[in-house]
This record gives C-alpha cells, structure tokens and sequence, in this order.
C-alpha cells in the first residue's frame, strides 16, 4: 500500500511542476501576440511615444535607480549629439573625504549630467511627432500670421529678444514676450525658440517648411529646423505684462562728429521723449537721443559711451533752467542693443578646457550672460537647469565635456573636479550676499525670495553653518589644485564692467572690438535679476553667524595675497 501511495505522490508532485511550466508558456506567448498586435497595428509614420519616454526625464531615472531621490537637476542630455555618437564621459566618481554633511550639503549640485542617459529616454529637443495634419498658423491670439521664412543664422534681421521653452512654448507666449519689448514681430522656430524683431526675414518659404508644432500648443505651427513662423504683433495679450517703458540714462554733452555717432535722426515740432523712444525703437536702436525738436537713434559707441554724465540742468531740467546747444538728453528705449545678441557653439573643439567657477550665489548666472554675449559662444554647464535654457543659455543642454562652449559653469570644489579643467575663471562674491541669494534661490527659485517662515526656522542657521564652511573651501581648493586661474570679484565687475569683462575676454582668448563690450554693458542686467520688494532684512545674521562668517573671509583674504593676488574688496569685512 506504502509503494503505490507513494508514486500516486511522486505524478502529483510532477504534474503541479508541467501544470506551472505550461500556464507560464501560455502567458508569455499571450504577451508577444499582443505586442506583436499591437505594432502592426500602429499607423506608418513617426512612431509614438513609448511609456518611458513619455515619463518626465526625473520620474524615469527615480524608477530606474539611477538618480539619488534628492536630486532636483535632471542628468546631462546632449540634444545636438545624435543617437549613437559617442559622448565624451568623465571617470567614475569617487567619494569625498570629510564628514556627511560637507559631502550632501547641495545635493542637485552634486548631480553630474551623463552621457549614456539619452539611451534611456531618447533626445528631448528632437522634433515633436507630428499629427496627420500638418500644424497650422495660429489665429486666437490678437496677432497676425505673416509667413513661413528661412532662418539665416548670424544674419537673421529676428534677433531682439531671444528665448527658449522646451515645454510651454506658445505662439501667445513669443507675442507676449516681443510686445513687452516693443518689437513688431514674433518668429518661432524649432518648436521651443523665440525670436523678436522689426523687420522682416528676407527668404519666404512655403507654409509646409514649418512643420514643427508648438511644445505647449498642439497644432499650432511654430517654424522648422531653419524656419521661423512669423506672426505681426498687434499689442499685449491680455494679463500678460506691461509694455517696457522709457528709461531716463542722464545729460550728456553731444559728440563733435554727430553725423556719424548717431545712424539716424528725426526732426519734429515739440518733440517729447516717448515720440522720439518709439520713433528708435521702431529702427531697432537702443539709445533714444534728445535735443529740442531734433531726434536723433544711436548705439553705445566710444565716442558716445554713456560715461560721462553731466548735471541734468545743463539739458533743461528743473524749474527755469536754460538749455544748453552743446548737451543733450539721452533714453533706453525697450528694445535690445543687437550687436552683441548673435551666439553660437565654437565651430571646432575647443583646444583649452576653461571653467568659470563660483561658489552658489555668487553671480555665475549673470557672469554667464556676459560672457556670452561678449565672446558670441555658449557657455556650458555642470549641470543641467531647464530654467536657464528657456531663458537663451543654449549651452545649458551640451555635453559638459563637449569642448563646444567658451568654458563651463561649475561649483565644484576637490582635487579632482578641479584638476579636469586646463584653466579656470574663479568668481568670488561676498559672502554674506553670496548666503543670502543661494538661500533664496534654494527655496523660491531664481527670481523668487524666500518666505519669512524659511528665515525664522531652523533650516536657516544649518544653512549658513554648513554653507559659510563650503565657501571657503571652494576658494581655497581652487587656489591650491588651478592650473592657471583668473581671479574675479563680483563687486568689480558690478562698479567697472568694461575693463573687468575685458580682462576675462583675454583670458579667454578671444578677440571682441569694444563697440561690442559697450553693446554688453548697454545690455549687462540679463534675465535673472530678483525684482520687487524685499520680504525680509537681506542680512539676517546673528553675532555668531557673523564672527563665524568673517574668520572664513580672513582666511580666504589670507591665502589670496599668499597666491599673489590683491586680497579680498575691502567692503567684505571692517578691516
């Protein structure tokens, strides 16, 4: 009974295992009938989306493992590289020495873009996957559609205002954004460019040549690789901001050669400021001149830098005050200086590897602007921030090691991240500023300020326990492992922007003629200034925040005169 009781347990025991066996046979076959279904039945034409790329680049590197949860940049994604090219990558990184809190104090800065992560998730700027139906103009907004025009490049007459959104662009948006500046038409490019203008593009092509539609508005054309969708625009787009105003920029005495300074002039009865502002904006100058009746449209030149301001009475302002034949008055009109505006990646590799380093909060944001549109190349970056894309900084999405761009944004500190790079500008900020706009950008973004809860809680002090300590090392890492530095204070470029930028230009080693460093300093504030009220004291330091902060700028004001530099501003700490 014991020996068939056991082979009736013996089949059992083999049944259940072919019974699993067949049942996931059965599924998986199920599974490659459907997927096969499936894309035989896709239309023929670009292929959708699959769920990975349709996932925004964080969400699929959280569910893969390959990000840190908190890190806030997205990795490096090079768009200009196509698929399969090879991406220049850094060795693996190694852990730092010293204690937890130095090593993750930032962590979205300490997240490097990588060049193998667009296998994953596919090229973000490649065209979107176009309908049936080719996109057409869009007709809801107040302007009006002009044309499909090829896009020339360096000698595109669109080259106002300039900006990129790889996610919201919308016809709407570029109207907006040109109207605000008083430019007369919109073009977008691409998808995700804007550019501004008053004069039209010279090639018109057929509407089928704009065939890329908006990121933030489906059907709606917005240009080509090449072509731009032009739209006249009327005025502002209600709820949308005001129109930029005149700025007043001083008296100052006229020009012995004003044929020549000023390109273009206007003579009318009872001329007033804004009528002589919109007459310049409309030629697309930046300087409003002014005297009596006579209107005259100028650049910033070396005969007419701007420079040397005189007491406004001399050009009849204020109760009873003559006015002078010999001075005039000068305003900004709203629109851009265009002679710096043009920018590029470097047309070959580039032989030296520069970095422009800075400790966060420093300005690198804004040095970045001004070295671009001194050099007319890109700047790259470290890492990677869509926000600073939309606003012009191309370079922003190349491989960092691409060797493209005119040199490289970067806050790292250590032998290693230094040693990478051949040469570096090394951008120094006080400190107490430099704490204070970290901390706001850390907790309202680039233009934000942070709330007054922020200041009042704990997370404040840590902050400027931890940070006030990287500050210091970052400079004093950067002096002692930099192969060849230049060293920058924010402060000088804020009081002499011109000799400050040319100094940093020559380092670069790049030629620029100084009708385009004065169209720089015409054009210095860029896009990322914090504007409106203060919400809190922009110093709040305690006792020991302060003699904690000033032992760290002595230290770091040390070991500059012991390099053979000047020492720190003396407006850092009293001396």
């Amino acid at each position: 009974m014991a020996k068939p009781s056991f082979r009736l347990q013996k089949l059992l025991r083999r049944t259940r295992f072919l019974l699993f066996f067949l049942s996931a046979a059965y599924l998986m076959t199920g599974s490659l009938l459907l997927l096969q279904r499936a894309r035989v039945a896709l239309p023929p034409g670009p292929r959708a989306p699959g769920p990975l790329q349709a996932l925004p680049v964080a969400a699929v590197a959280l569910g893969v493992g390959l990000l840190d949860s908190r890190a806030l940049r997205a990795p490096r994604v090079s768009p200009d590289l196509p698929l399969g090219v090879d991406v220049p990558r850094g060795p693996p990184a190694r852990a730092r020495p010293g204690p937890r809190w130095l090593r993750t104090r930032n962590p979205e800065l300490r997240q490097p873009r990588r060049g193998w992560f667009h296998h994953f998730v596919g090229d973000p700027q490649g065209p979107p996957a176009l309908r049936p139906e080719a996109p057409g103009p869009a007709f809801g907004g107040r302007g009006t559609y002009v044309g499909c025009f090829s896009d020339s490049g360096r000698d595109r007459t669109l080259k106002g205002a300039v900006f990129f959104d790889l996610r919201k662009m919308t016809v709407s948006h570029c109207q907006d954004a040109c109207a605000e500046r008083s430019y007369v038409y919109a073009g977008l490019e691409a998808g995700a460019e804007c550019y501004c203008g008053n004069r039209l593009p010279v090639t018109s092509v057929g509407p089928e040549a704009c065939n890329h539609e908006c990121k933030g508005e489906k059907g709606s054309a917005c240009g080509g690789v090449g072509r731009l969708s032009v739209y006249r625009v009327q005025e502002l787009q209600p709820g949308s901001r005001k129109r930029r105003t005149v700025t007043y920029r001083g008296c100052f005495r006229l020009p012995e050669n004003g044929t020549h300074t000023f390109p273009d002039s206007l003579l009318q009865p009872n001329a007033t400021a804004e009528a002589c502002s919109g007459f310049c904006s409309q030629k697309e100058f930046p300087l409003a001149v002014l005297r009596g009746r006579e209107c005259y449209c100028a650049y910033p030149t070396p005969q007419f830098s701007l420079r040397d301001a005189v007491d406004s009475s001399l050009c009849g302002r204020g109760p009873e005050a003559p006015r002078q034949a010999e001075y005039c008055e000068v305003y900004q009109t709203p629109v851009q200086d265009t002679r710096c505006t043009d920018r590029r990646f470097l047309p070959t590799k580039s032989k030296v590897f520069v970095a422009l380093s800075s400790f966060p909060g420093a300005g690198n944001t804004w040095v970045r602007h001004l070295i671009e549109h001194a050099t007319g190349f890109y700047t790259g970056s470290y890492y990677f921030d869509g926000t600073l894309y939309n606003k012009g900084f191309k370079g922003e999405k190349d491989h960092w090691r691409s060797r493209r761009t005119i040199c490289v944004k970067t806050h790292e500190s250590g032998r290693r991240e230094i040693e990478m790079f051949d040469s570096a500008i090394l951008l120094i900020r006080n400190p107490y500023r430099s704490l204070v706009a970290e901390f706001n950008r850390k907790c309202a973004g680039h233009l934000g300020y942070a709330a007054d809860r922020n200041w009042k809680s704990k997370e404040w002090p840590d902050f400027v326990n931890s940070y006030a300590a990287w500050w210091s090392s970052h400079v004093l890492d950067w002096l002692r492992y930099g192969k060849r530095l230049l060293v920058v204070h924010y402060e000088d470029l804020r009081r002499s922007l011109v000799p400050t930028l040319r100094d940093m230009v020559a380092f670069l080693n790049v030629s620029v003629s100084e009708e385009r460093l004065l169209c720089v300093e015409n054009n210095k504030e860029g896009s990322f200034w914090r504007r409106g009220r203060r919400p809190h004291d922009p110093e709040p330091f305690t006792p020991e925040m302060r003699a904690l902060i000033d032992g760290y700028i002595r230290t770091v004001d040390r070991a500059l005169r012991e390099h053979g530099g000047a020492g720190l501003p003396g407006e850092y700490v009293p001396r």
